[in-house]
């Protein structure tokens, strides 16, 4: 396992954040395995978020447990909109934080993401309200999921102008293969060409880009090519075919094949290896289904890639070498 520093957080933070959500849904005696089996692995990051529900409970019922609060970095996300209206308010954000905590049966999170962003109200009171939670000792970090590149840096220059903390990190789907469709409403992509600005911008303000779909839903799975892609009809091999397997990316997920049976490693370190090889800060969060998985995308963390074979699995160059 290899660790990073998250703004904010003293603990190292492992690259690799499991997904509680996974294990909650397998029950206590097999979810508890899996969280078992990751934390052995190193990972000391672990994401819940208020509209999971029970996970929230479940995961801390596993740290209690173990007796490894002080290990451990608990990523809880807020403030996702219902079908009524958005919830990206001040009121909403301490009201799901506080359940959250209810739940848990703490009274302090290590990081604090909204989960959706409204950006049709100016980002400077949502950026105070999150401050007054890090002051009262509530959170120690926070970011934003699925908020625009634009709206991380509205928050973060209302916050250096104003003496307050910035946004820690950003939470977007990013992976080699660019969505092409929004797996569901207003879900924010850092990958290809028409975000480079973006990418560069968090690469310069040393921002911790924590990607979700870190595989496009496992479209750099080794289960998915040209020959089968049609025959997904449901599950995340549809999702990822549907929302990730442009023709362009199906090229992509060619010269992944390629280069990976040339290092003599598995489709998805590839994978996993072209984002945390970007000069951005990059965690990803997964969610394996048993320690087996997870040891594959910790092997993803050892491969060095050149910039001559990023640019060739992005299609930015003719051969990697």
């Amino acid at each position: 396992m290899k660790y990073g520093q998250i703004a904010g957080i003293e603990k190292p933070v492992s690259r690799l954040i499991q997904g509680a959500l996974v294990a909650a849904g397998m029950g206590e005696t097999e979810g508890f395995a899996l969280l078992d089996a990751v934390y052995e692995q190193g990972c000391t990051a672990f994401d819940t978020a208020h509209v999971y529900g029970p996970t929230d409970k479940f995961l801390a019922d596993w740290i209690r447990s173990r007796g490894i609060r002080d290990k451990v970095v608990i990523l809880a996300k807020g403030a996702h909109h219902n079908a009524e209206r958005r919830r990206v308010t001040a009121a909403d954000i301490a009201s799901d934080m506080d359940e959250t905590m209810r739940r848990m049966g703490y009274d302090h999170l290590d990081l604090y993401v909204l989960h959706r962003d409204d950006p049709t109200v100016p980002a400077g009171p949502i950026v105070e309200a999150l401050n007054e939670h890090v002051k009262t000792g509530r959170i120690s970090a926070f970011g934003g999921s699925n908020w625009s590149g634009a709206r991380i840096r509205e928050a973060n220059e209302y916050a250096a102008a104003n003496g307050l903390i910035p946004f820690a990190v950003t939470n977007p789907q990013y992976s080699l293969a660019p969505q092409r469709q929004e797996p569901w409403d207003e879900c924010i992509s850092l990958g290809g060409p028409g975000h480079e600005e973006e990418r560069e911008y968090y690469a310069a303000c040393g921002i911790s880009v924590l990607s979700w779909s870190s595989l496009g839903a496992g479209f750099f799975s080794g289960r998915i090519t040209r020959e089968n892609a049609a025959d997904w009809k449901e599950g995340y091999e549809e999702q990822a075919v549907r929302c990730y397997g442009s023709p362009e990316s199906f090229d992509r997920l060619d010269r992944v094949c390629e280069l990976a049976a040339a290092k003599g490693v598995e489709v998805p370190q590839l994978g996993m290896a072209f984002i945390m090889n970007q000069p951005m800060k990059v965690f990803a969060l997964v969610g394996p289904k048993n320690g087996a998985e997870f040891a594959s995308s910790v092997g993803g963390l050892d491969i060095t890639l050149t910039q001559r074979e990023l640019d060739y699995l992005d299609l930015k160059a003719d051969s990697p070498a």
